[in-house]
């Protein structure tokens, strides 16, 4: 069983929070087919932080889908599209292939598309082609823009030495 420290935990509980606001501060454009969840575009530091980052996603996803109005499918779905994107992203981050990275923020936007927009079709009484292509165009943008874009910066910056010095594994591209 692996173990954590507490940096590791508070990661998760950071990751949690500003999910959550992220979403809840720009409801408006966060809870509709085409949305554009700006908090989507932490999901690929995942890719660095691994566990604690998924955990923190996930919780945030269950609590600002609290305040959606969606109901269940959405609390349960968004919290499960969540871990299942950042944990998949994460372990295609590990791999030593030339454009990990890449792939691994496309694989996150195709697995929230599918989760995401196949509920929110539902839902919302729309076809889930239509469901798909709204959260495949917002996602774009979230993830694979703003997202990887995050990635690149917080991977180049002094916290992850610190983070990795009190105890947090944290994955470089150079790992």
């Amino acid at each position: 069983m692996a173990r954590y420290s507490v940096i590791d935990l508070v990661l998760s509980a950071f990751f949690a929070a500003a999910y959550a606001v992220g979403v809840v501060a720009l409801a408006p454009i966060s809870f509709t087919v085409f949305q554009v969840r700006v908090a989507d575009s932490l999901l690929p530091l995942a890719i660095l932080f691994g566990v604690p980052a998924s955990l923190g996603f996930s919780i945030g996803a269950l609590v600002a889908n609290v305040c959606g109005g969606l109901g269940l499918i959405d609390i349960l779905g968004g919290s499960l599209a969540n871990l299942i994107a950042c944990s998949v992203g994460w372990k295609i981050g590990q791999r030593r292939v030339r454009g990990r990275w890449f792939l691994a923020t496309a694989a996150q936007n195709i697995i929230l598309t599918a989760i995401v927009g196949t509920y929110l079709s539902y839902l919302l009484g729309l076809p889930v082609v239509l469901g798909w292509t709204g959260v495949f165009l917002g996602s774009a943008v979230a993830v694979n823009i703003l997202g990887y874009a995050l990635l690149e910066a917080v991977s180049r910056s002094p916290i992850l030495r610190l983070l990795e010095a009190h105890g947090s594994k944290v994955y470089t591209e150079e790992s």
